[in-house]
């Protein structure tokens, strides 16, 4: 069962910008799925409609079977979401900031209480619960964010760059908590430029580039695909792919002194 799919979704901005372009792409439940593309591919405007913060100008949009438009705002209770950039009050602790997402998503005090302090063991962070987010680690604040998108128990987590800018022990934990809630029926959706940890750590791909997805499959199929559909050569990992698919430089000239 696919747990999210865009159909043909085009959307253009003001300026005359197609962000996405006849966007096609399903995403299976229980999967951790990576979502990767060039700054500027379409990812985000992918995601903000989603979100509910931008609409689709034509297709569909199906999230848990249903058409986004079909749905009630309810529906944005069974989604987490971390930001790139996450934003929090860090003047809060950490344990205050995930009392203040529990309440948010309609949590009762002593449900949101508990999972608050299972969630900072599972993370842990269970000695940095009265710190200021202000003064914890980037890695720390990573994931005090997941904490907060998964107090709610979604069905659905959204991902963007995740592992960004943060040590390999703090990444290393991240990924095997994603990997347990993945295993336990939570599906992941994950937006990276780091191609080496999405072929590692994802269990589909799909490739976007000016607005279309161009690329789709289980992250074990990817390499014999492509060297299919493509040409007689083989890929040895994604970063060589992805290169081949989106970029440019087959057109652009060598530097006149090199």
């Amino acid at each position: 069962m696919n747990i999210l799919e865009y159909d043909e979704v085009v959307k253009s901005y003001d300026n005359g910008v197609r962000a996405l372009d006849l966007l096609s792409m399903s995403v299976p439940e229980a999967s951790i799925f990576g979502f990767i593309g060039l700054n500027g591919a379409g990812k985000t405007t992918a995601i903000r409609i989603i979100a509910g913060l931008l609409q689709k100008d034509s297709g569909s949009v199906k999230l848990f079977g249903k058409k986004i438009e079909d749905q009630e705002d309810s529906y944005k209770t069974q989604i987490g979401f971390v930001l790139d950039e996450p934003h929090y009050f860090e003047w809060m602790s950490a344990q205050e900031w995930l009392h203040f997402a529990g309440a948010m998503y309609g949590l009762s005090r002593d449900e949101t209480k508990s999972r608050s302090d299972e969630l900072l063991y599972f993370f842990d962070l269970s000695g940095k619960r009265n710190d200021p987010i202000k003064t914890l680690s980037t890695g720390m604040k990573k994931k005090i964010s997941l904490a907060a998108a998964v107090i709610h128990n979604p069905r659905l987590i959204i991902l963007d760059e995740p592992l960004e800018g943060i040590d390999t022990l703090a990444a290393s934990s991240i990924k095997e908590s994603l990997s347990l809630m993945a295993s336990r029926g939570t599906t992941i959706l994950i937006t990276s430029h780091v191609l080496d940890t999405v072929e590692r750590f994802c269990s589909q791909i799909a490739i976007i580039h000016r607005g279309k997805n161009i690329l789709q499959c289980a992250t074990e199929e990817i390499r014999s695909r492509a060297k299919g559909a493509m040409r007689d050569s083989a890929y040895s990992s994604l970063e060589e792919l992805f290169v081949d698919l989106v970029s440019d430089k087959a057109k652009k000239k060598h530097l006149s002194w090199l």
